[in-house]
């Protein structure tokens, strides 16, 4: 029963690791441009196109690395044509945001056709259990480096957004346009750079799934996720360290199902599968109430309006 109990927990541990990772980019990327003001629904189409392309670029170059800044640089360029187009009179971030989902998603099955069979080389692992000889404990243990490097960002965002004047910047555009103009700033601007950058989050986010886990390219690799990141945003009350903690939460939740069925136990495994989605239903179950759940959010998001 303890063997049975230890090795669920370190397949959660390690599962939750693995599923927050793309979570966690997309999570910081929305989280970002949020923070600026403008709401992007089109992470999920950015994050499948991230995906496809990382792994294309990484067939062809032989680099998984290469092919994970391909797909933040995709990313960063349908974010920056989505903050284009919502910048123009009397256009409605929401709807082009769902617009671009659809677009990102088609144009990613569309030129991934190609690359469904091939095999390109996959990002490698820390192997941060070196010094154990269970080997459970050591395939738990295996980490990829994007997952600390996500948990950089979150800490350099949250650092930035109270301590720099950019972050200044970025809130206070986000809370008050009219202030940021009467300042001086471009609102148009900054909200144009904040997406571009929360594209090349969730772009690699998307490279994340397709060249480590699950590390092959199909066209039903997200699942929601860029969708339900969303929701995780506003769960961590816009808040970049919550962020990291709330992808860890889901990711743990999603590794529930694998984790059961690891030590033979499969009866409820499709319900406990979709953990991750009735977590996000939850979440936007409660937070309908905009005095209580979603204090905290920028003034100037659609949803605030």
């Amino acid at each position: 029963m303890n063997d049975a109990l230890s090795t669920v927990l370190l397949a959660v541990f390690a599962g939750a690791i693995r599923v927050s990772t793309p979570f966690l980019f997309v999570s910081l990327g929305e989280c970002l441009t949020e923070k600026s003001g403008r709401i992007n629904l089109g992470l999920e189409g950015i994050l499948v196109f991230g995906a496809m392309t990382g792994y294309a670029i990484s067939y062809h170059s032989g680099s998984p690395w290469i092919g994970v800044l391909a797909a933040g640089v995709a990313g960063s360029l349908f974010g920056a044509f989505h903050g284009w187009v919502c910048k123009l009179p009397r256009v409605n971030d929401v709807a082009i945001g769902i617009a671009m989902m659809l677009f990102g998603t088609g144009l990613a099955f569309f030129f991934g056709k190609p690359y469904i069979q091939p095999t390109a080389p996959r990002l490698p692992a820390l192997e941060l259990g070196f010094w154990s000889d269970v080997p459970q404990v050591r395939e738990a243990l295996k980490i990829n480096p994007l997952f600390f490097a996500g948990l950089a960002v979150a800490i350099v965002l949250w650092w930035a957004f109270r301590n720099t004047r950019w972050g200044l910047i970025v809130r206070m555009t986000g809370d008050s346009s009219a202030t940021a103009r009467a300042m001086g700033y471009s609102v148009d601007w900054v909200r144009f750079l904040a997406t571009t950058v929360g594209g090349f989050l969730a772009g690699v986010g998307g490279a994340f799934l397709s060249l480590y886990y699950p590390g092959s390219w199909t066209e039903g690799l997200s699942s929601g996720q860029g969708l339900m990141a969303v929701a995780l945003v506003i769960f961590a009350r816009w808040n970049p360290l919550a962020c990291f903690a709330a992808a860890v939460l889901f990711g743990g939740a999603g590794a529930i199902g694998p984790a059961l069925q690891s030590v033979g136990i499969s009866q409820g495994y499709h319900f406990f599968n979709a953990a991750p989605y009735i977590l996000t239903l939850l979440i936007m179950i409660l937070s309908i109430s905009p005095k209580r759940s979603l204090r905290g959010a920028p003034a100037e998001l659609s949803l605030m309006k």
